[in-house]
């Protein structure tokens, strides 16, 4: 049964009943001046409660078909009228007409139903049609049906507000268990796209830390066994000189020696052992100087601007470069001469390592091989990840200039 109008409560599906009933004995055990006989009204009494059966209890769904309900509304008037022909008492009856209109009509046609249904409550007010035919009783009937009219479609009138009043909250909250309806479903989606991002965040994660560590085996190893080698080769060449033989076998013990403790700190800490108790300039000089020793090439360290503390990512990453290019300018340049400049400015960090080797064409870049190539390549990804950058500038007989410029967060 349809509730949004009321015919679900039990008094409204049992009220008109009881009123005809009632109004019925009331015609049984009064005597009052009526058009009709007694028959003709429990005739009545029996089709006004089959009209109510047929169209409001047993179809109630009927109420959302405005066809049919004009016409139950309609046949229920001239019921309403036979009954009042009938008896007067039946007024009881024609009342509860109030409690049809509104849901049974739409719009003004619902007032208009409430007007005629206060005109009959007039008329058995009064005492019933037998009474109208005196004029004299015809003042007192206007006045009547005048005030049953306001009252009548008045209620009637806020009955239909407080009806679209609730059809508006019945819709609202439709729309707000729709709405929350999506939003759970979003939230699911969300949930299932933000593990999504989780797993891809973690693989990038992965791939990251892999890209790091190969840039650190790189510097780390790899520059040290190329220093390993190039003593030993050295050594073997110095053979008939037995102090040079000697050196070049001591200065690769001792590569051997740094290397070993570098890579196991580097697996501990990631960090270089030169930063672990000074601060980025001097940890940089310490790699020039032990450079130079090592080389035989004089090079030098200036630093320019307020010296300040940066993350250790960037420290890291800039001693790095330093000692990635000065491995190149040792393999590839074959310089007299390297100058480096560490410069704080306001908001960066830069590194400049010049030399004035045999320099190269950076449009055709030195292929990858064992023996070097995938220094500045290494240079470039660790500058990346912290969304720094290198710059290099060199051309055949005329050196090199490598510059790395980093964010100076702290």
């Amino acid at each position: 049964m349809d509730t949004r109008h009321g015919f679900g409560r039990r008094a409204i599906r049992w009220l008109p009943y009881a009123a005809l009933g009632g109004s019925a004995v009331l015609m049984l055990i009064t005597d009052i001046p009526r058009v009709l006989p007694i028959p003709v009204g429990l005739a009545m009494t029996a089709v006004a409660g089959l009209w109510l059966l047929w169209f409001i209890t047993l179809h109630p769904q009927w109420i959302d078909r405005p066809p049919i309900m004009r016409v139950f509304i309609g046949g229920l008037l001239v019921i309403f009228v036979v009954l009042v022909f009938c008896s007067p008492l039946f007024g009881l009856f024609i009342w509860t007409g109030y409690m049809f209109v509104v849901p049974a009509l739409p719009g003004r046609s619902a007032l208009a139903g409430a007007g005629a249904v206060a005109v009959l409550s007039a008329v058995s007010q009064i005492g019933g049609f037998v009474v109208l035919t005196d004029p004299g009783a015809l003042p007192g009937f206007f006045v009547l049906m005048l005030f049953n009219v306001g009252v009548g479609v008045s209620m009637t009138r806020l009955a239909m507000t407080n009806d679209a009043e609730s059809e508006r909250r019945r819709r609202a909250v439709i729309a707000l268990e729709e709405a929350n309806a999506k939003l759970a479903a979003a939230m699911r989606e969300n949930a299932g796209l933000h593990a999504q991002l989780l797993a891809q965040a973690r693989e990038a994660g992965v791939l990251d830390e892999r890209q790091r560590l190969a840039g650190e085996i790189h510097d780390v190893l790899a520059q040290g066994l190329t220093g390993i080698v190039t003593q030993l080769e050295a050594a073997d060449a110095a053979t008939g000189r037995p102090a040079d033989h000697r050196r070049h076998l001591d200065q690769a013990r001792r590569l051997a020696r740094d290397g070993l403790t570098e890579a196991r700190r580097s697996v501990q800490a990631l960090r270089p052992q030169q930063l672990a108790a000074a601060a980025l300039p001097d940890a940089l000089t310490e790699v020039v100087d032990d450079w130079a020793a090592l080389n035989g090439v004089p090079a030098e360290l200036i630093t320019t601007g307020t010296v300040r503390p940066l993350t250790a990512e960037v420290e890291t990453t800039l001693l790095r470069a330093a000692q990635e290019a000065l491995a190149n300018v040792a393999r590839h340049a074959g310089a007299t001469r390297v100058a480096l400049t560490l410069s704080y400015m306001e908001d960066v960090v830069s590194l400049d390592v010049r030399d004035d080797g045999a320099g190269f064409d950076p449009a055709a870049p030195r292929p990858a091989t064992e023996s070097g190539g995938h220094g500045l390549a290494a240079m470039r990804e660790r500058l990346r990840r912290i969304a720094g950058t290198l710059e290099v500038e060199s051309e055949p007989g005329a050196g090199t200039a490598i510059s790395a410029c980093v964010r100076a967060a702290a």
